[in-house]
């Protein structure tokens, strides 16, 4: 199943967030998931597709071409999506996703 996260490419000020982050890309891998976020290696963007690429799970980054926001690209992508713009990042991740969790 491709589950699409959405969440911020800072941190938050819990720790708790991080700590969320990181167990949510855990049990994707673990249960065999698919994760399709916004593509960022920073903030919960970046900690849960790490987390998930620890534990051998498969992460597609959906990212805009815009110079800000491609310079923040996760190196560590299974596979990368390029859109037109922020509304075609978002179609397109609703377009791969089974599911949706909002963080």
């Amino acid at each position: 199943m491709n589950i699409a996260v959405y969440c911020g490419s800072t941190s938050g000020k819990k720790e708790s967030y991080t700590i969320g982050a990181m167990a949510l890309g855990v049990w994707i891998a673990e249960q065999g998931h698919t994760l399709v976020y916004g593509g960022a290696n920073s903030g919960l963007m970046g900690t849960v597709a790490n987390a998930v690429l620890a534990n051998g799970g498969r992460v597609i980054g959906v990212l805009p071409d815009v110079p800000l926001i491609q310079s923040k690209r996760h190196p560590g992508l299974t596979e990368y999506i390029s859109t037109a713009d922020m509304s075609g990042r978002k179609n397109k991740m609703m377009e791969l996703a089974d599911a949706y969790v909002a963080l």
